[in-house]
């Protein structure tokens, strides 16, 4: 009988380190957090009339934004608004009326001007 050849074990020889891939770790972002002070809330809602002026959830959302930065608490006390009703109004999906708009506005120090387009 004739004897079979006996391979050599190179396996671990020619084996290639593997590489992990690294994880990516995200973190929340709140805008909310960023917004310091009176000229930098006023500038992020010019940014969204100018940006998205058609967005007006995304402007809702992002005087909800301003109103969280502010302190919604004293927001609502303010403008004479519920704490929970004014979270709803200026959520993703609320749809707030032209008088809780200005009245958030007002409370925060701003007013909303029109003008020619």
């Amino acid at each position: 009988m004739a004897k079979t050849p006996q391979r050599k074990d190179t396996s671990q020889s020619k084996r290639k380190p593997v590489r992990r891939k690294k994880r990516v770790r995200t973190m929340p972002y709140d805008v909310a957090e960023e917004l310091r002070t009176p000229a930098e809330m006023a500038a992020y809602i010019d940014a969204w009339l100018t940006m998205a002026p058609d967005d007006a959830r995304g402007i809702a959302r992002a005087l909800g934004n301003v109103a969280r930065a502010y302190g919604m608490s004293k927001i609502a006390r303010e403008a004479g608004l519920g704490r929970e009703s004014l979270y709803k109004a200026l959520s993703d999906e609320g749809n707030p009326s032209l008088d809780t708009v200005v009245r958030v506005a007002r409370a925060v120090g701003m007013r909303f001007r029109l003008e020619e387009a």
